[in-house]
């Protein structure tokens, strides 16, 4: 192989990269995370469509113990010096999943924030879980990453579920704020996505009944 060749090579990679980067659709913020009035749905109408796949299901993580803080942790696996659950928050999480399973909601991916508290919740709901740091990414950087996994489709049959933040969230999806252990259900559509409702905890154990 010629020395030109070689030279070459790694300069069509970072050809290549540089063209994938920009094929990526540059993701604008929300301007309210309060479900699209016309889109919004509820009920036996929410209920079928989480089982017909094809969401994003966000969570705030559910409650926690507010004595704590994270200021003094050295790395994402240091949950004695994090915020974690309370045992409310944990028996929340628990609860949230047996009523997924109860209701036979597909789970195509489960992903959370790697925090204690954010990781312990969805492994509680759902057991088996992905840490994915762009989920918590630092402020200042416009969180593209979680912006993308909330407007990246899912296909039918199968829902993305995330369990990370709420300054994240609503620094993409604007206010309303979630409360801890609060829902959004998302419809992704590639270059955005629509929140068509949110789920406090407590509705979960009536969801899919008549509103």
């Amino acid at each position: 192989m010629s020395a030109h060749r070689l030279f070459s090579l790694p300069a069509l990679l970072l050809a290549c990269a540089a063209l994938t980067a920009q094929a990526q659709p540059t993701l604008a913020d929300a301007t309210s995370s309060a479900p699209t009035p016309g889109a919004t749905l509820q009920g036996p109408a929410l209920l079928n469509a989480l089982r017909g796949g094809g969401y994003v299901v966000y969570f705030r993580h559910t409650a926690t113990d507010f004595s704590r803080g994270d200021s003094a942790m050295k790395s994402y696996d240091d949950c004695a010096n994090q915020r974690l659950l309370s045992p409310q928050g944990q028996s929340d999480a628990t609860a949230i999943g047996q009523r997924i399973r109860a209701l036979k909601l597909p789970v195509g991916e489960a992903l959370a924030s790697p925090y204690c508290r954010t990781m312990d919740h969805a492994r509680l709901m759902l057991t088996t879980v992905t840490p994915r740091n762009e989920i918590r990414e630092a402020q200042g950087n416009n969180y593209a990453g979680l912006k993308q996994l909330l407007a990246t489709p899912m296909k039918a049959g199968t829902n993305r579920w995330i369990v990370g933040h709420g300054t994240p969230f609503r620094a993409v999806a604007g206010a309303p704020h979630l409360a801890e252990g609060e829902a959004a259900v998302i419809r992704p559509d590639t270059t955005g996505w629509t929140v068509v409702a949110r789920i406090a905890v407590a509705d979960w154990q009536s969801l899919g009944n008549a509103p």
